[in-house]
């Protein structure tokens, strides 16, 4: 790797607040966000765990394999379209039997809802950082409800519609600025936003492709970066294969990732993810 796989490209906060987010950045190595999905039509895992049980039995899994955030969320975001909106009580009703477990854990949990309503709802019950895929630019109470909570928020790049004619760390770098603007007009802390460029999400294969190797593009926002590019359609671009059988592209992407700047990964696969980022630390403090 051409960087320590421990340098961290932004300044992190003083774990001293109680933060949550400020106490994971100052282990000052790339976090693993372990993704738990309790919905029916995911693209990743064909809605494998909308059993309650079954998700809360993932959940400890990826806890038991050095996940340091569980993102948790009930409504699939389907990066290559077709997403079917899901009704505030029916997220609730899928996300009640399993929330309050996994946050037991121990793990600090990110709920991943673009409902502000929801985001309130799992917050009072103990989660920890709010994942908006729509960077608080969906619902105009979002960032109310991460302000007045205190807590983190990943703000994460979205377009409806892929373009393959714009300059996408362009659209990424304005979109940032402009959720950065809600953000600050609302009050939410600067040191509490993580930044996410939505890897897949309104993209073309090659623009998720250019969004992880000019990840240092966003590194001026003086932010962490995100990167999730686990199971994405982008690596069956390169290398034909189904969401199940990516792990080997994904652990490139995020091992790339990480060289550009990438303090988190969201990932599927913890255990593989968290040994490939040992290793390569590993082989870098030999040198």
């Amino acid at each position: 790797m051409a960087a320590t796989l421990t340098d961290r490209a932004f300044s992190a906060p003083n774990a001293a607040t109680g933060d949550v987010l400020a106490q994971l950045l100052a282990k000052i190595r790339p976090l693993v966000m372990g993704v738990v999905n309790v919905t029916p039509d995911s693209f990743s895992d064909a809605g494998q765990f909308l059993d309650p049980q079954t998700a809360i039995a993932h959940a400890r899994r990826l806890a038991g394999e050095g996940t340091d955030i569980l993102d948790i969320g009930a409504e699939s975001t389907r990066p290559y379209g077709g997403t079917v909106r899901v009704p505030l009580e029916e997220e609730r009703a899928r996300l009640a039997p399993v929330l309050a477990e996994v946050i037991a854990l121990g793990v600090p949990v990110s709920v991943d809802t673009l409902k502000a309503a929801v985001a309130a709802w799992a917050l009072d019950l103990g989660a920890a950082i709010v994942n908006d895929v729509w960077g608080l630019q969906r619902d105009p109470d979002m960032a109310r409800v991460v302000a007045e909570r205190g807590v983190p928020v990943i703000i994460m790049h979205n377009r409806e519609t892929a373009d393959p004619t714009i300059d996408i760390v362009a659209d990424v770098t304005a979109f940032f600025q402009r959720s950065l603007d809600i953000a600050a007009r609302a009050g939410i802390a600067r040191e509490r936003i993580v930044l996410d460029p939505g890897i897949g999400f309104g993209k073309t294969a090659e623009q998720s492709l250019i969004c992880i190797a000019r990840l240092d593009a966003w590194r001026s926002f003086g932010l962490p970066l995100l990167v999730g590019a686990s199971r994405k359609r982008f690596i069956h671009s390169v290398a034909p294969s189904d969401p199940m059988d990516r792990l080997g592209g994904s652990l490139a992407a995020h091992l790339l990732a990480v060289e550009n700047g990438a303090a988190i990964v969201r990932v599927h696969d913890v255990a593989p993810t968290v040994q490939a980022l040992t290793v390569a630390a590993a082989i870098r403090r030999a040198r």
